[in-house]
Formats: structure tokens, C-alpha cells, sequence
């Protein structure tokens, strides 16, 4: 993994907008309905190719895929792993019971989208057997990336973590939660195995965060915490043979606008991820829910074998952050953690985490992930002089 020896580095968490041709073939394909396989994976692979030039043509550093073969950051594993079927029943976030109004005019917004509280569960063991489909999508990346003129500074590809598998492909097979993310953890181990091999492996777990809220909500936040524990101990089984230094983490509260009171604060959740077998920590802190929580890391700052990926860029709203404000959000950054090499310009989640309910748009995106790269360039002249 890179650092940001000579001027900080930009990245984003992985998803990005998708095509409104993609966009249909992907739902329409979850939803069981008769699809043309050919085109769509001829769109993916255009997909692919836009957006990796369009991240080039940004200024971006350490580019991705951009997911845009994938249905959702997590979901897709249903489609990809034996053992599900049926309908999950996700239980309501605390943000949608409490705030009724919102919920209602959130779900206008996205009106077809992929499922997400609704996916498959597990009705019998899960089996990673055929890995075509992620070989097929690192080679498209592959593709796309000896397709530019310039190589990036880095690549990275993005994986689902047992724990936000287990909590949103719900269990119905499995004696326990925890041996239905252990289960998870060794069969998605060959997944992060083939993409770590090539690219640089994002592990996605706002399970250690956002589910506070949503499937333990009944609990509290130390019995939450332990909970986490366990989730990152899975994680770690499935990493055994994977150098932290090839793995970065991203966590997040739900990459949703919403009201978001229930957020399991910061400081209770760092030691948790910083058990993590990885490299680089990704996580929010450009939305006005998280902004503060640069003190927390200050009190607690990431092991030295970590790099912090912090969210510098909101991946919510159609604001473009003003290059003067990410400058600021990368030199606060650097001061907690005490280290400019040691900190890689970010964005708080992903840009299109489900096909359908994308919150910025595609043409917004690019200009974000350009403001990123040009704050970027400030605080290298603040930082190196």
C-alpha cells in the first residue's frame, strides 16, 4: 500500500454511478427476470472503462472499478455464492422509525432500486464454488486499466466482510450468528485471496458501525462492541494469508442522508477496527454527523502500521466541496494522526453502494473527485512547504 511520502494521495471507497442501460440489466437481473447475460456484461465492461478514465481524467491516485458489475457492495455475493434464497427480513433502521416522514420521502426518491432490506438469506450452508464471476470482474479492471495512457499510482478492488454479509443476507440456516460469519468469513477468504493477488483489497465492513442502529439495535453499545469484535475476528481468519499491507478497511454509519442520531460515537468503535488484520483504515468524516471526530482519533491514534483513508469528500450530497475545505479536512487529518505520510485523501462511502439509489450525480461525481485532488494539492503545499 502506498503512503503519501511526497504529497498526499487521493482515493475514493469504491462505488460509483452507474449507467441508466447498466442500472436496469442489474436490477431486472436480481429480481429473476430474463435477461440478456451477453449485454450485460458487455455494458459492465463499458462501464468499467468509463469509469476508471473518468477517475483518471480526476486526478485521482489509487482508482477501482468502481463496482459497476455488481448489483450492491454486499447483495451481490447472493449471486455469486451457494446457499441463499427466500427473503430476508432486515429489520428498520432506528432512523427510519423514528423519523416516519423522512422515511416516506426517502423511499419516493428511490422508487426501483436493488434490493437491500430485502435480499436473499441463507437457507443452507454457504459455498463459494465458482469464483467466475470475480475473476471476470478483475479482469474488466484489468482491461480498463492498460486501456490509459498513464497507470495510476495504485489499484484497489472492493470485497464484502463477513459481518455485512451475515447482517443483511440474513441467517435462517445457521445455529448462531456467530457461526454464520465464520462460515462467511472461510468462503468469502477465496474471494479476497484472487482480488489481493492483482489489486489492492478494500474489505467493506460498516457492519462494525452502522449496525448498531439497524440489526442490534436492541442492544448496547458495549454488547455491540463485542459483537464487532467477533466480526473482525472472522475477518481476520479470512486474511490470514493476505499481508496487511495489501488490505485497507473501509467503516461507515450508512452511506444514507438521513438524520443519523443513532451513530455508535467514534471512540467506542476505534479499537475494534483497529484489531483489524489490515493496512489502511477508511472511514467518514466529511458529513456533518462525523466531522468532529478527529478528536477521538487524536486520543486514539491508529497503530503505526496503519494508513488513514478519512473521508474528506461527502458521498451525499451534490455540494462540491470547495478545495480550501478539503485542504483544511486533510491537515486535521495529519494532525491526528501526527504523520502526512501516513494519510491518503479519501471520500466518506461510496458514490452508487446500490444500483438505483445513487444520491450525486455521475456528472457531480467526477467534479467531487476532482475538488479532492485539488485540496489535495493544497495541503501538499501546506504539509511540504
Amino acid at each position: 500500500m502506498k503512503h503519501s511520502d511526497e504529497r498526499i494521495l487521493t482515493t475514493h471507497v469504491g462505488s460509483l454511478p452507474r449507467n441508466a442501460v447498466l442500472t436496469d440489466l442489474l436490477i431486472r437481473d436480481e429480481a429473476g427476470e430474463v435477461v440478456d447475460k451477453a449485454e450485460l456484461a458487455r455494458q459492465s465492461e463499458a462501464a468499467v472503462r468509463h469509469v476508471v478514465a473518468q477517475q483518471a481524467a480526476a486526478g485521482v491516485d489509487i482508482v477501482n472499478d468502481g463496482e459497476q458489475p455488481r448489483v450492491g457492495f454486499q447483495t451481490y455475493v447472493a449471486q455469486r455464492m451457494k446457499g441463499f434464497g427466500g427473503e430476508s427480513k432486515r429489520p428498520r433502521s432506528l432512523d427510519y422509525t423514528r423519523f416516519p416522514v423522512w422515511a416516506e420521502q426517502l423511499a419516493r426518491r428511490f422508487p426501483r432500486r436493488a434490493k437491500i432490506t430485502n435480499a436473499p438469506q441463507a437457507v443452507a450452508g454457504v459455498a463459494y464454488e465458482d469464483l467466475t464471476a470475480a475473476q471476470e470482474e478483475c479482469r474488466m479492471f484489468r482491461a480498463a486499466l492498460d486501456g490509459l495512457g498513464k497507470p495510476p499510482v495504485e489499484a484497489f478492488m472492493t470485497a464484502a466482510s463477513p459481518g455485512i454479509i451475515a447482517t443483511t443476507l440474513l441467517n435462517a440456516h445457521y445455529d448462531s450468528h456467530e457461526a454464520y460469519v465464520f462460515a462467511l468469513a472461510r468462503q468469502m477468504r477465496k474471494e479476497y485471496e484472487l482480488i489481493a493477488r492483482d489489486f489492492l483489497l478494500q474489505i467493506d465492513a460498516p457492519d462494525l458501525a452502522m449496525e448498531r442502529g439497524v440489526l442490534f439495535q436492541g442492544k448496547s453499545n458495549a454488547e455491540f462492541v463485542r459483537i464487532a469484535e467477533m466480526h473482525v475476528a472472522a475477518l481476520n481468519e479470512a486474511l490470514a494469508d493476505i499481508p496487511r499491507e495489501r488490505v485497507r478497511l473501509h467503516c461507515c454509519w450508512g452511506n444514507y442522508e438521513g438524520p443519523h442520531l443513532h451513530d455508535i460515537p467514534m471512540r467506542e468503535i476505534l479499537p475494534v477496527l483497529y484489531q483489524a488484520r489490515v493496512g489502511g483504515l477508511s472511514i467518514e468524516f466529511a458529513n456533518p454527523r462525523h466531522q468532529h471526530e478527529y478528536t477521538a482519533l487524536k486520543q486514539a491514534r491508529p497503530p503505526a502500521e496503519f494508513v488513514l483513508l478519512p473521508g474528506v469528500i461527502d458521498s451525499l450530497t451534490n455540494f462540491v466541496e470547495h478545495p480550501e475545505v478539503v485542504a483544511n479536512r486533510i491537515c486535521e487529518a495529519v494532525d491526528a494522526v501526527g504523520d502526512r505520510s501516513r494519510v491518503i485523501a479519501s471520500v466518506d462511502c461510496g458514490f452508487g453502494t446500490f444500483a438505483g439509489s445513487e444520491y450525486v450525480a455521475e456528472d457531480v461525481v467526477w467534479q467531487k473527485l476532482k475538488a479532492c485532488r485539488e485540496g489535495a494539492d493544497i495541503a501538499t503545499k501546506r504539509l511540504w512547504g
